[in-house]
Order: structure tokens, then C-alpha cells, then sequence
């Protein structure tokens, strides 16, 4: 697992609107990469631009120095993996099938199903804590174990890298960090992970990328870009940065809003 993801004036827009403006990013190589920012700034379409689902308007994504764009899409999908914002799956589809989906990019109409299927189903199963679930539906099952079902799903699609799109979205505390754990025991895999809780973005990132108005403002360790003024600046925050007693990261505790009376 050694592809190397970098993004080189990248520019991406629907229409005329342009959302992500030359972003230039370098995504560290088995490590864990979160992009932070206020809604709205850009994140997701950026993430949507890495999976090759918007076309640039201007830069590219690279994968070990290659341009992305022209490449067939079954490499890039055996190579690039993406899990979108609150998926949707097909009606009556048990978790096992939907799994076995991930491996798609692998067969082709001369080889279908194999043992390397099955074992890569298999491995996704383990990792994910799902294997107990395999012949239930998936609307049979809760929010948290649906998030460790999907990311099951692009674990066995087996890519050099995985993609994100807020996988712990809607999710109590309790399950965010489950689902967080999962994937930072999926290292060393490059992943890269768009995450609203800048906290839990200090606590499990290697790496973070911060947007503002669809560019990139700073990328670094927690500890470089976690501090009050970058806070400020990013989302707006007065702020104290503190070492989280548990962890040692960063860990932001907001100023009091001001009350605003009639």
C-alpha cells in the first residue's frame, strides 16, 4: 500500500459556481488525512474531485505522480476507494451481498467470484466487527452498525487508498469513535476523511488539511494546525487549545458565545 496522492492546482467547480480553488495537497503516504472546515467550504466536493467524480476545471489529481484523469476506471477503482456521504443501498440486500459489491473492480466476465474474493470479504467482515450481520438486511440494522457495513464495503475493495466522506455523521459519540477506531486500525492505508468535529479530527488525524471558502488555508500535523488563531481564522472561533488529558492532542475549548437580547 505505497500510492501517493497529491493534488497540483486543483480546481473544481458545478457549472460556472467555482467550489474548490487551486488546491495543491500533498497527502502523507499511510496515514490518516482529515479535512476540516465550516460547511460549506469546499470539503466534500474536494473529496468528490479525489474520487474522480467531478472533472477538474483546471490542476490534477495524482496518484504516484500520474494524472488520474485519463486512467481507465477499473484502475483507478481497484486503487482509489470512495465512501460518499449517507449512501444508499438497493432494497432488500442482505450485508454480505453489499460487501461482496466492493469487489467489483476486480472480477471481469472471464472471472467472476473467487477464493480471493471471498477472502478479501472475509478480511472487511473481521476488521469491520460486521461478520455477525452477514445475512441480515441492511435495513435491519442500526445506524452505527449500517457505517461499519459501508466501510466493509470499501475495505473489500481492497484500495491503496480510501476516501470518506463523513462517516460519522449522524452517529452518537460512542459510535464515531468505534468507527474512527476501525479506521485507524486500518493503517497503513492512506486515508483520507472528511470529519465537522475538529476535536476528533486532532485526536485520530496524522495529518489535516483546513479549507476556508473552497481553499486550502493550511495542511500539517494536529499540533501545528490546531491552535487558536488558525481556529479563529478557519471557523470563526475564539478558542483555548489545550493537550487533551486522555490523548496528548490538541483539543479546542470554545469561548462563550456572546447572548444576543432583543
Amino acid at each position: 500500500m505505497t500510492a501517493h496522492l497529491t493534488t497540483d492546482g486543483l480546481t473544481l467547480a458545478y457549472g460556472d459556481t467555482v467550489i474548490v480553488s487551486e488546491a495543491t495537497i500533498d497527502f502523507p503516504v499511510g496515514q490518516i488525512t482529515v479535512v476540516v472546515g465550516r460547511n460549506g467550504c469546499g470539503k466534500s466536493t474536494l473529496l468528490r474531485g479525489l474520487a474522480r467524480l467531478i472533472a477538474p476545471t483546471a490542476g490534477a489529481v495524482l496518484l504516484d505522480g500520474a494524472d488520474i484523469a485519463p486512467q481507465p476506471a477499473r484502475t483507478v477503482a481497484r486503487r482509489l476507494g470512495m465512501l460518499p456521504q449517507q449512501p444508499v443501498a438497493p432494497d432488500g440486500i442482505t450485508v454480505g451481498e453489499l460487501i461482496g459489491r466492493g469487489r467489483h473492480p476486480h472480477q471481469r466476465w472471464f472471472r467472476q467470484w473467487s477464493a480471493d474474493d471471498a477472502a478479501a470479504v472475509r478480511k472487511a467482515l473481521v476488521a469491520t466487527d460486521t461478520a455477525d450481520l452477514i445475512d441480515r438486511t441492511m435495513d435491519q440494522l442500526s445506524g452505527g452498525q449500517k457505517q461499519r457495513v459501508w466501510i466493509a464495503l470499501a475495505i473489500a475493495q481492497d484500495p491503496e487508498v480510501m476516501l470518506l466522506d463523513e462517516p460519522t455523521t449522524f452517529l452518537d459519540l460512542a459510535h464515531q469513535l468505534d468507527i474512527l477506531d476501525v479506521l485507524r486500525n486500518l493503517l497503513p492505508r492512506t486515508i483520507i476523511a472528511v470529519l465537522h468535529d475538529l476535536n476528533l479530527a486532532a485526536r485520530y488525524a496524522d495529518h489535516i488539511v483546513t479549507m476556508k471558502d473552497g481553499r486550502v488555508i493550511a495542511q500539517g500535523p494536529p499540533a501545528q494546525i490546531v491552535r487558536p488563531e488558525l481556529v479563529s481564522e478557519v471557523f470563526g472561533l475564539d478558542c483555548t487549545v489545550i493537550d487533551d488529558p486522555m490523548t496528548g492532542t490538541p483539543l479546542v475549548v470554545p469561548a462563550g458565545r456572546a447572548v444576543r437580547t432583543a
